[in-house]
Formats: structure tokens, sequence, C-alpha cells
């Protein structure tokens, strides 16, 4: 069988972990790639990482280097052990683990990576908004779920 190339959005909230680690537990298996997609909404970070790779992303950064906070603070990006754990343990099934960083704004930048990676099917976490602030604020979630090329799945923080 093929690879797949499974995405997960990651912030490292809560609800983004839970979905991690649900995805992790029950999508990948041994020969998948886990690509964990992490949009910065912070231009606070190294300009020159940012116009390098602002339109297309960075390239894949693989499990180890992303373990290493001197090369994650480049990116602006900061995994926490939880979140490492989970992808350790992923890697350890035999699943190739990789990240890959996108600057601006959430729900473009997810949907972009689908085409770009190209990724088989995405993962993302819901905090549970209520349908008042869900109007107010937007949903990264309901967005990607309505404008996704690939399946989406939206895990609840509550779900594991």
């Amino acid at each position: 069988m093929a690879m797949r190339n499974v995405g997960v959005a990651v912030d490292f909230s809560p609800c983004s972990k839970a979905a991690l680690r649900w995805a992790s537990t029950n999508l990948v298996r041994s020969g998948d790639r886990l690509v964990l997609v992490y949009v910065n909404t912070n231009y606070q970070i190294e300009q020159g990482v940012i116009h390098l790779w602002e339109q297309n992303g960075s390239p894949f950064i693989p499990l180890n280097e992303f373990s290493d906070p001197s090369i994650t603070k480049r990116y602006g990006v900061s995994p926490d052990n939880e979140a490492l754990e989970i992808l350790g343990q992923a890697y350890q099934k035999g699943v190739e683990v990789v990240a890959k960083i996108y600057w601006g704004d959430p729900t473009k930048k997810l949907c972009e990576a689908i085409e770009q990676i190209p990724l088989h099917c995405l993962v993302v976490g819901n905090r549970g908004l209520s349908k008042i602030k869900r109007a107010l604020l937007g949903s990264v979630s309901s967005y990607v779920v309505n404008h996704a090329t690939c399946p989406v799945t939206v895990v609840k923080e509550t779900t594991f």
C-alpha cells in the first residue's frame, strides 16, 4: 500500500493535541507520513525565515529537528513535551513524522497545505465555540471542512 500523507493542524493548544493524539492512535499506520501543519500568525520572528518560506511554507522538518528548541525557535514554533511524546510514539510505530510551517491566515494556509503537500486527509481540533462565538469569531475547522479538497476529521477536545 502506498504511503499516505496524513496532516494534523496543530497550534499546541489542548484541542489540537487531542486531534494529534486521535490521529496518531486511530488513523496513521506504519509507512504513513504524519505531517504537522502549523500556521504561524506571529511575524515577530527572524524576517529572513518568513521571506524565504512565506509563499510555500517551510521545507519538511523531520522529527529529530522539530524536537530541537534551537531549530524550532527559528521558525517561531514551540512544541511542548506532550506533543513531542505523541509524535515519538507515532514514530516508533513506523510512521514518518515531519512538520511544515506556514505564515499567515490559518484558514487559507491549511487549505493551501492540502494542495501543496499534498495531503490525503487532514485532522483538525475544535475548541467547541458556541454558535454566537463561532459567528463572531469564525471557526478555522468550519472553514477548512467547507473548503478543503480532501477528507477532514474534526476532533473535539473532550473526545479523548
